[in-house]
């Protein structure tokens, strides 16, 4: 009886689990994969909450720890101290933290909290729906409206023609369909099935790969093929002459297809052309280069969790005009931020799980012989494995661990994958101090969640949307006078609200700042009184870093309008030191110059410099004319 009691609890926690689980992943998924943070606001609450929910029960029935979740808690304690002790951007770190945070936590999830078949295959059939609905998406978008985004959004012009579905970037819904082609091609293919499980299961491996093709991510195709010829070479039960011959076969099919879109394809074509002109690519590699000397400079620690966008500048080539963000290489991104000791501690700890999961797979008789049929099958399993190595691989050309739905969703492949491969069938054994720990732990995650996590995300979520409006007014130099004060009223409110949830924001502080000065061309009148406003919130964003040369060109823009002209001039030299090949900082240097007679010579040569990098750039076009005009 009272076994069933605890089977009955343990139960009841992996169905909740389950279904929050699920729950984060829909949200995730379908809101541009977490990109935004108002989806994240919602996405960490649900992970802290299933996270709870799982320590709690684990208390409860005194469930150990899988050792596979115990290998990367040493990386987020580390990362921790990263972001306090060496990042300059804090508060981008933290947001960096986080999404490393809930991808371990769904990893933990998936080895700890699902182990029974019915949550798991819920939470499975979930992923799978989903990359239905996401390939659904993308034919609406490739072939009805082509800049069709969720949430509102439009589609950047650069991925008209290539289709992302829910996700904002075509690459990312191909990383997402590469981890489920493998085993729906397997599930198809497998010894036992029925004509009907074949026809279900090949149908929506057909569909999967139509999405796929639809993306045009050349990064994902060769991933997925690199991966499939490689999979017969390391299949134990088949000789080495039947290994060569299924390759052979795969990297037949791979040509084949691949020469069939290149010649029916136009877009295709394009992109494979493109490739071959470039010699592989023409971006990529300037910010692998930038990546990789940020990691030459701090070796060890890394220049700091979250900061290689900021860092880029001083490694930013000249015509050079991205905005990068990441290093579109999880590798070196990890390298360059976190350093030699980071990357070991995240991808050394993985690849050992990796190591001991399969070791331990090889010591299971039952499993080994491929008795079991079905989704539960050796050959799943292996497929599984599969899909996971294209995503790995595909990892050296993106940053899909940066996207929090992808993070998630490779955490619930990984964890499906370690749960079959090294399986903990008696673990209910767990002591006094183990249980009070992980009530103690429960209760920890809960407040984290709520108190620090929701906290961060729903101030910056106030944030951007402040900054996306005064964005898009300067983009507007028509707007009415009532137009421009609604939006610098609603985004004044919005930073405002964000410093009030999160007032290490740095970012908030300067957007702050910015918005204030923009208020004295509706005031010029106080144009002396808003410059010391936006001095001080100047203030608060560079005491939270130094090495942000927007922070530097809001104090000298504060400086200028109080008449601190000297002053003023050490703030755009400082901004120009940080960035010194970056167009609008030397556009900012160049109005500061021009506000002094004497100094317009200067003016000229700076917005020569200016548009030199940039020869499009409206502001310094229309600066150069009024001071050619003046001469």
């Amino acid at each position: 009886m009272a076994r069933l009691k605890f089977l009955s609890s343990a139960a009841i926690g992996e169905w909740l689990v389950a279904l929050l689980l699920a729950a984060n992943l829909v949200w995730t998924t379908l809101c541009l994969g977490g990109y935004r943070p108002e989806t994240m606001a919602l996405s960490w609450p649900l992970t802290g909450a299933a996270l709870a929910v799982q320590l709690g029960f684990a208390a409860w029935t005194r469930q150990r720890p899988h050792p596979a979740g115990l290998w990367l808690l040493p990386f987020l304690a580390y990362a921790a101290f990263n972001v306090t002790a060496v990042s300059p951007v804090s508060w981008l770190g933290w947001r960096d933290w986080l999404g490393w945070a809930q991808m371990i936590a769904v990893f933990w999830l998936m080895i700890n909290g699902l182990t029974r078949k019915g949550p798991r295959a819920f939470v499975l059939g979930t992923l799978v729906v989903l990359a239905g609905i996401a390939v659904l998406l993308a034919v609406y978008q490739r072939f009805v409206i082509p800049d069709w985004l969720p949430m509102g959004r439009t589609q950047a012009d650069q991925f008209i023609g290539r289709a992302s579905g829910p996700f904002g970037i075509p690459n990312s819904l191909a990383a997402f369909l590469l981890l489920l082609i493998p085993p729906m091609l397997m599930l198809a293919w497998q010894r036992g099935s029925s004509a009907v499980e074949r026809v279900f299961w090949g149908y929506l491996a057909a569909v999967f790969l139509l999405g796929l093709g639809l993306t045009i991510s050349r990064g994902a195709w060769l991933s997925l093929s690199l991966a499939l010829i490689a999979w017969p070479l390391c299949a134990r039960n088949l000789n080495w002459s039947m290994r060569f011959t299924l390759a052979a076969t795969a990297l037949a099919a791979a040509l084949l297809i691949g020469l069939t879109l290149y010649s029916s394809v136009p877009r295709v074509k394009q992109r494979l052309d493109a490739m071959i002109a470039d010699a592989g690519e023409r971006s990529r590699p300037i910010l692998w280069q930038a990546s990789w000397e940020l990691f030459a400079d701090a070796p060890v620690l890394g220049t700091g969790g979250g900061s290689y966008n900021t860092l880029f500048e001083r490694h930013r080539p000249e015509g050079f005009r991205d905005e990068p963000q990441w290093a579109h290489n999880d590798y070196l991104n990890t390298l360059s931020d976190y350093g030699l000791s980071g990357f070991l501690l995240f991808f050394g700890a993985a690849s050992v799980v990796v190591v001991l999961a399969a070791r331990n797979q090889s010591l299971q008789p039952a499993v080994a012989t491929g008795a079991l049929v079905g989704w539960e099958a050796l050959e799943v399993t292996n497929a599984l494995g599969v899909g996971l190595g294209a995503f790995i691989l595909s990892l050296f050309v993106d940053f899909h661990f940066k996207i929090p739905a992808l993070a998630m969703i490779v955490a619930v492949c990984s964890g499906e994958w370690v749960q079959r491969c090294w399986p903990m069938p008696n673990r209910e054994t767990a002591g006094i101090k183990l249980q009070v720990g992980l009530l103690a732990a429960s209760l920890a995650v809960a407040l984290f969640s709520l108190g620090v996590a929701l906290p961060i995300y729903r101030a910056e979520a106030a944030r951007y949307a402040g900054r996306q409006a005064i964005d898009r007014l300067a983009q507007n130099p028509g707007a009415t006078q009532n137009t421009q004060r609604e939006t610098l009223t609603f985004a004044a409110v919005a930073f405002s609200e964000a410093l009030a949830l999160d007032s290490g924001n740095a970012q908030a502080w300067s957007d702050r700042a910015y918005v204030t000065e923009l208020w004295s061309h509706l005031n010029p009148a106080r144009m002396n009184e808003l410059g010391k406003e936006a001095e001080a919130s100047a203030k608060k964003a560079l005491e939270r870093s130094l090495d942000v040369p927007e922070f530097w060109i809001r104090r000298g823009v504060s400086l200028d309008m109080q008449g601190r002209w000297a002053e003023a001039g050490g703030a755009f030299v400082k901004a120009l030191e940080l960035a010194p090949v970056n167009s609008t900082v030397w556009y900012y240097h160049a109005y500061h110059l021009s506000l002094n007679e004497i100094a317009k010579p200067m003016a000229l040569a700076a917005i020569e410099s200016s548009l030199r990098l940039d020869h499009v750039n409206p502001s310094a076009i229309a600066l150069k004319r009024r001071l050619s005009s003046t001469r």
